[in-house]
């Protein structure tokens, strides 16, 4: 008999995590899940741990550190369940916490993945950075979400406690339907990590698919627990999966004009890090591009694998101009009638 849900938490040096978050996971599972710890050649005591204080995971010891994107291939073609929860190891969950998304997706049989509320751990009232109240980007492909603009998080007030499609839900905490996933090959294991979420919910989007955002289950995230926002080699997998997510799924008739204003913004970006004092966060962006431009012909048979059509969810208008020059600072202030439909 298959298993209805897998829990699956990609490991790696992260053992201070497991400690204090496992315990939650492992309380709170509903009978017909099982919890797996997929490790990517941790050195620090993560297996060890697993193996003498949590004996009822089940540990999968991946070769080598393979990065979010095709650590989770690896993993996830070991085990057979309907749905998979990919749960980062530093959150928190909460009683019923599984439940209301398997169950939507019991029902709708259209939608490939969904996540739950996101919240900071650090800051229960306010919705955290990976994720909050649901994941969207413009139509330059800048991400931004439902309770978080760039940096801006806002207090839960329950202002986004309704279900709706969204444009991407988060990895932090990504409920997916097992037979898409394969379906769609997975992650694309060249980002590595960063945005290869958004990346895999563009792909089941131009498939047809839908992602959902569903309030009844919540979760606390501590965020940035393997790489600090600060870190150059987070602004480098930024930049470059960036731009390979919008090379493989943009619509034909959108790349060029697409492409020439994130040359432009990317550029301002470079400078206002030099001008702050970043110099190697402008060298990963430099770096960014050279990836880009040195991949571009495997990026092209990518492209041509896949389906590129207009979905719904995008903002078509400049999440940067409206947050940065008008000092629109919520997802409130958004303009809801220029989300494509």
């Amino acid at each position: 008999m298959i298993l209805k849900t897998a829990i699956v938490i990609l490991n790696w040096n992260g053992s201070q995590y497991l400690s204090e978050f496992l315990p939650s996971v492992i309380k709170h599972k509903p009978e017909n899940a099982k919890i797996y710890i997929a490790d990517n050649a941790s050195t620090d005591e993560s297996t060890q741990l697993i193996k003498t204080k949590f004996k009822e995971v089940e540990l999968l010891e991946l070769a080598t550190n393979y990065g979010y994107a095709k650590g989770y291939n690896e993993a996830l073609k070991q085990i057979k369940a309907d749905y998979y929860i990919l749960l980062n190891s530093d959150i928190e969950v909460t009683e019923n916490w599984v439940n209301p998304l398997i169950n939507y997706l019991d029902n709708h049989p259209n939608v490939a993945a969904c996540q739950p509320k996101i919240k900071s751990y650090l800051q229960k009232e306010y919705f955290e950075y990976a994720g909050a109240g649901g994941g969207f980007i413009d139509y330059l492909g800048y991400p931004f979400c439902r309770g978080r603009i760039f940096q801006e998080l806002e207090k839960d007030e329950a202002q986004y406690d309704n279900i709706i499609d969204v444009f991407w839900a988060s990895g932090a905490c990504m409920f997916v339907r097992s037979k898409v996933f394969h379906e769609l090959g997975g992650f694309d294991a060249d980002f590595f990590a960063h945005m290869e979420e958004i990346d895999f919910c563009w792909r089941a989007k131009n498939k047809g698919y839908n992602i959902i955002y569903h309030p009844e289950s919540t979760v606390y995230h501590i965020g940035g627990g393997t790489l600090p926002k600060s870190n150059p080699q987070k602004t480098y997998l930024n930049f470059r999966n960036n731009f390979c997510l919008l090379y493989k799924n943009l619509p034909k008739n959108q790349l060029l004009k697409v492409f020439l204003i994130r040359f432009v913004l990317d550029g301002i970006a470079a400078i206002k890090f030099l001008m702050a004092g970043g110099s190697k966060d402008l060298l990963a962006v430099f770096h960014s591009h050279l990836y880009f431009y040195r991949n571009i012909s495997t990026l092209k048979k990518k492209r041509k694998k896949q389906e590129q059509r207009s979905v719904s969810n995008i903002y078509q208008k400049s999440v940067v101009f409206e947050h940065f020059i008008q000092g629109k600072k919520t997802f409130r202030n958004m303009d809801i009638n220029r989300f494509s439909q």
